[in-house]
């Protein structure tokens, strides 16, 4: 293994070996997976995870490359290094140019066909499903095979709006069948992708595909443990502290705090979004590197849509049945935000004799992210003075200057459309919500108290601030907040309290009342 932090996000596993780039050895987990007795697999994982990578890992293994994985974990075990037959096929470079419905099979049939190529085999079938078995059958003459699909879900989510999408899940659901009515053929599937849809949608047939994103076994086979990190990045860990005049304890609690977090399983250990990471390395500065990466357009415009409130996520739990996205014409937000790594679990608890998941930002890179995708989304387009109204809010709240508050909020109100915000006080909350999150404030939504909730609870060094949000010429949030003493569970911590009842027009959707009482 090499130190050399070069070629962050490159997934083809050859190309990394042979050109001594850096890799942090997962082989071991593949042995596992390969050895655990299924045959067929499916893992969901966000993107620039590793799946690629992963993918193009087993296909060296499959085809008994064993001479790449000299000092790997896999290495020394007991493995018979045998040559398959690999149908490796990736729909991530799916996109819609005119007409989905027309393309997509054509699209499906050119990726067959390069597959084909690769194996000498000619297709003489015409639907996709059909030449999809019948270039399992003809290799399956030869030798066992492997079958490993990359970004399943791409054109899925391609056509999410598309009301063509019924007749291209049904194209996936006949084009995944052939693995099952290949079986015999098969020697290991693997599945991957973003999503996590219910398989009766997508996979109906495939009743013995085993879903294993969530499994703990694997929960951290791919990302880094911080275990592995400090073991491989231990030199440019030093060497950044030193540059910046920390202690190399502090050096590694920024790094965590900025890019670790991710758990896949409740009992797990968290663990780093690779890509972020060795750019982190790589580049030597801590930027967002994930944002390029997330899939906030089609996310935020769908969660626009449906008027969804951000601002409960982190007090919602949310059932383990839940966390698959069941149709498609019901996609609830955090199942999706889970699987898209905008949330993690931050702990569960069993409610009624069902596992339930309490969902938060990892880190404060995806926080970003999500704020910012949020404001860009509402606000239509980035503000010029968006800038300096974050410096005057945050010095604001920081100094306990409840004016200034007021006057930054109202001005950034100001840019939003007003049918954005139009009779809506969930967004007036998500946008709260999402500005104090992106200036890096403690915030609680919905905070809740014996007596009921508050709407938000923000947290300074000096200052706690108790939100309640009404609409139009409704007086009663400052009254509520007393009457419902949703300030007694903090009177003991030693920072003052302030108090803010907040309206918003339900007609031109600006801040139209702001009342501020320091709580004594």
């Amino acid at each position: 293994m090499t130190k050399e932090v070069t070629g962050a996000g490159i997934a083809d596993f050859a190309h990394i070996i042979e050109w001594k780039l850096f890799y942090i050895d997962k082989t071991e987990y593949l042995w596992n997976l390969i050895n655990s007795g299924g045959i067929c697999y499916f893992l969901s994982r966000p993107r620039r995870f590793g799946k690629s990578l992963t993918v193009s890992t087993l296909k060296a293994i499959f085809q008994g490359k064993k001479e790449l994985f000299k000092g790997l974990g896999i290495y020394d075990k007991p493995y018979d290094w045998k040559s398959y037959s690999v149908i490796h096929l990736s729909l991530g470079n799916y996109n819609v140019v005119k007409n989905a419905l027309s393309e997509f099979p054509e699209y499906l049939m050119s990726c067959l066909r390069h597959a084909a190529g690769e194996h000498q085999v000619v297709l003489h079938e015409k639907t996709p499903g059909a030449c999809f078995k019948e270039l399992i059958s003809a290799l399956g003459k030869k030798s066992d095979v492997v079958i490993l699909v990359e970004e399943y879900d791409k054109p899925i989510l391609n056509n999410i709006t598309n009301p063509d999408l019924p007749e291209i899940m049904s194209i996936l659901r006949g084009f995944y069948s052939s693995i099952k009515d290949c079986d015999q053929y098969e020697r290991f599937v693997f599945i991957t992708g973003v999503s996590k849809f219910s398989h009766v949608s997508i996979f109906s047939d495939l009743n013995n595909l085993k879903d294993i994103s969530m499994d703990w076994n694997y929960a951290t086979m791919l990302g880094f443990t911080q275990e592995e990190l400090e073991d491989n990045f231990g030199e440019l860990i030093g060497k950044y502290a030193s540059e910046r005049g920390m202690t190399r304890d502090e050096m590694v609690a920024e790094i965590r705090y900025w890019y670790n977090g991710y758990r896949f399983e409740e009992n797990a250990p968290t663990v780093y979004n690779p890509v972020s990471a060795t750019s982190f390395f790589e580049h030597g500065k801590f930027l967002n590197f994930w944002i390029k990466t997330g899939l906030s357009g089609f996310l935020m415009d769908l969660a626009k849509s449906k008027r969804y409130n951000f601002a409960k996520l982190p007090t919602t739990p949310v059932r383990d049945t839940s966390l698959s996205v069941s149709t498609i014409d019901n996609i609830k937000i955090a199942p999706l935000m889970f699987q898209t790594g905008y949330l993690t679990i931050s702990h569960a608890e069993v409610i009624n004799g069902a596992i339930a998941y309490y969902l938060d930002f990892p880190n404060r890179e995806v926080r970003a992210s999500f704020s910012e995708g949020i404001l860009e989304c509402y606000a239509t387009a980035a503000d010029e003075n968006t800038i300096m109204i974050s410096e005057q809010l945050t010095s604001a709240a920081k100094a306990g200057n409840t004016d200034e508050m007021h006057s930054a909020l109202r001005t950034f109100f100001a840019g939003i459309p007003y049918n954005i915000t139009k009779k809506n006080e969930h967004v007036f909350q998500s946008i709260f919500f999402s500005i104090f999150r992106l200036l890096g404030f403690r915030i609680l939504a919905e905070d809740y108290t014996n007596s009921g909730r508050a709407d938000i609870v923000i947290e300074t060094e000096q200052y706690i601030y108790i939100f309640e949000f009404k609409l139009d010429n409704d007086d009663s949030a400052l009254k509520q907040i007393y009457e419902k003493k949703y300030y007694e569970k903090y009177r003991l911590n030693g920072k003052r309290i302030i108090l803010i009842g907040v309206n918003f027009s339900s007609e031109s959707g600006q801040l139209c009342r702001w009342e501020a009482e320091s709580l004594e």
